[in-house]
């Protein structure tokens, strides 16, 4: 009974181990991929926000990061859209930490003159069929955001209709459209103070 036992654990030992092997073969293998197609991914949403004829520098290759507590925490990234080196737009990662299952992970292109050229959200954890209408695909409310322009930092119309602003809301859903709107709001405030400053700063993020 006990050689059984021991014979059994060993099988069991070999099969873990050759299951590891295959686990980091096939992560080897399609790491390169993976890393292909999310570059792919990010171009696509950059060109999505600020069209390619609007710039002609690889806006992927004019990457930096920065920190402030108007995107929320941890550092985010920068991407700036230049048109012959002159400023066009910046497309900015914030984060807003009020939605109604936690962060949620944007990505906020703002013109030069300080109008919103577009927004989508990168990730979240909002509740299917409610908060998940945030998503591209699953509801064209974020397009509302396009065009928009902040009139001051006080400006009440930057918020949902629940509270007296321009957005709209879900039906069963505020607190994740609330939380979108704030933390657009506040990463369009923040480019309107320091806009200067970004388009004279260097890469540091190139090709991530």
């Amino acid at each position: 009974m006990r050689q059984a036992i021991e014979k059994n654990a060993k099988l069991l030992a070999l099969f873990a181990i050759a299951c590891t092997a295959v686990v980091g073969l096939v992560h080897l293998l399609t790491k390169d991929r993976i890393v292909e197609q999310e570059q792919l991914q990010l171009v696509n949403t950059l060109n999505s926000l600020i069209p390619p004829n609007k710039h002609n520098n690889a806006m992927t290759q004019s990457c930096f990061y920065i920190s402030d507590e108007l995107l929320g925490e941890n550092s985010h990234k920068v991407y700036l859209a230049t048109q012959d080196e002159q400023p066009v737009a910046a497309a900015i990662t914030a984060t807003a930490p009020d939605g109604y299952n936690g962060n949620i992970e944007l990505l906020v292109a703002v013109n030069y003159d300080g109008s919103v050229s577009g927004v989508r959200v990168i990730k979240h954890q909002e509740t299917p069929g409610l908060g998940d209408k945030v998503e591209l695909r699953k509801n064209d409310w974020i397009l509302s955001f396009s065009g928009k322009k902040i009139l001051g930092e006080q400006d009440n119309r930057w918020a949902v209709a629940k509270d007296g602003g321009m957005f709209d809301q879900f039906t069963g859903a505020t607190i994740t459209p609330r939380a979108v709107v704030n933390a657009v709001k506040r990463t369009v405030n923040y480019f309107n103070l320091h806009k200067a400053q970004l388009f004279t700063h260097a890469a540091t993020c190139q090709g991530e």
